[in-house]
């Protein structure tokens, strides 16, 4: 019966690849052949359940069932550890954001898409496709997962009067000496500098990622003083889950995911994207240049835009999903969500500032421009945390 399936689903997108008739991507798989036994992913945590948690959000099993791909799923900690994990060669592809997926396409160690062979793809909404963190010179070098912003969350007996700003953990850090919870990563360099946007528009910021030295040292200034207050840094998402579940932090920057399962343990925590907006993600789905088993990352790829897989999938982090159909099936499972995740809502996206990989040439046509590049911003997050 799965052999049935499958040589149907293939069929499909054979129709669909010779309707398109596009030109395929050099480099690009040409047609899905039959699933090999195995898939090994990269993955944000949270990026592939198997209803161990929750029985009800499970979109690995059926994969696995339909297409004999056994899922191996590795979390990373940060987009750092999630590159050194795809250049490691022991991975088929992975999810990743705008401050990986660029420069793994720079690097060369992912493929093109053919977009073509993705029956799913075609339902993705059109401000999600062919954008700078998933494609490169107008070809598809990934398919979207899933958007959402960084939040700002707090215990509301700890912080009593609702912040609208992210001053809780930069000027009014000292309020909050040693509870203070942030994300343990150099991207993290670019919420400094999206609040000196707003707090000193004299350094004449313009983008978070992209930073000369005097706006790059006004950035490190400000993390120095938040570390100096007792900042507490978090890597994997449930470190933060247990500090703020025990009240060891009142107060930080997070994700949705968490602020779902932490109020869903009943914790006093709310979050919101603050006034001076945010940065977030905006994730993608990869395959390796030289991937083992590319015949099942495709197939994982158009599973994983599928309305039930991405669907679940978005409820179940905490961000907004990637296509209408994805929105309904999402709504079965948590009703408001494409609302509360603000899905078709471009203008508020508008407000967040993608991931993205910081460069020397600043990325753009200036040649008299230079900026701190992701060398220097690993190197000063290294010193600033003493590691």
């Amino acid at each position: 019966m799965r052999t049935l399936r499958i040589t149907a689903l293939m069929a499909a997108v054979a129709i669909v690849a010779a309707a398109c008739g596009a030109s395929v991507p050099s480099g690009a798989l040409t047609a899905i052949g039959d699933p090999e036994d195995a898939l090994n992913l990269i993955i944000w945590d949270g990026y592939a359940e198997r209803g161990a948690i929750d029985p009800a959000y499970d979109w690995v099993t059926g994969f696995e069932d339909e297409t004999g791909c056994m899922v191996n799923a590795t979390p990373m900690t940060d987009s750092a550890n999630g590159v050194q994990l795809l250049q490691s060669g022991q991975y088929d592809g992975g999810s990743f954001s705008g401050d990986a997926t660029v420069r793994l396409m720079a690097a060369g160690d992912v493929a093109p898409v053919n977009v073509d062979l993705l029956s799913n793809y075609a339902n993705v909404f059109e401000g999600l496709k062919l954008k700078g963190h998933n494609s490169k010179d107008g070809v598809p070098y990934g398919v979207p997962h899933g958007r959402g912003p960084n939040l700002l969350m707090w215990n509301t007996e700890a912080v009593t009067t609702a912040p609208t700003s992210w001053d809780p953990i930069w000027e009014d850090g000292s309020m909050y000496q040693g509870k203070i919870s942030v994300y343990d990563s150099s991207i993290f360099i670019a919420d400094a500098a999206l609040h000196l946007m707003t707090k000193n528009p004299d350094l004449g910021i313009t983008n978070p990622y992209q930073l000369n030295d005097a706006q790059f040292a006004a950035a490190i200034d400000l993390l120095e003083k938040q570390r100096d207050n007792g900042a507490l840094y978090w890597g994997l998402l449930t470190d933060q889950v247990q500090s703020f579940g025990s009240g060891d932090v009142v107060v930080g920057t997070t994700w949705q995911y968490q602020v779902s399962l932490l109020q869903g343990e009943s914790a006093p925590v709310e979050a919101i994207l603050p006034d001076e907006g945010s940065t977030g993600w905006s994730d993608t789905w990869m395959i390796a240049k030289n991937a083992a088993h590319p015949n099942c990352m495709y197939l994982w790829m158009n599973h994983m835009m599928s309305a039930d897989a991405n669907g679940q999938a978005t409820v179940w982090f905490g961000e907004a999903p990637t296509s209408q159909a994805a929105c309904e099936y999402a709504e079965t499972l948590s009703p408001g969500h494409c609302e509360q995740t603000h899905a078709t809502d471009e203008a508020y996206y508008d407000k967040i500032w993608y991931w993205t990989t910081p460069q020397a040439d600043c990325a753009d046509d200036d040649a008299a421009t230079t900026c701190k590049d992701q060398d220097d911003w690993v190197a000063a997050w290294t010193t600033l945390r003493g590691s």
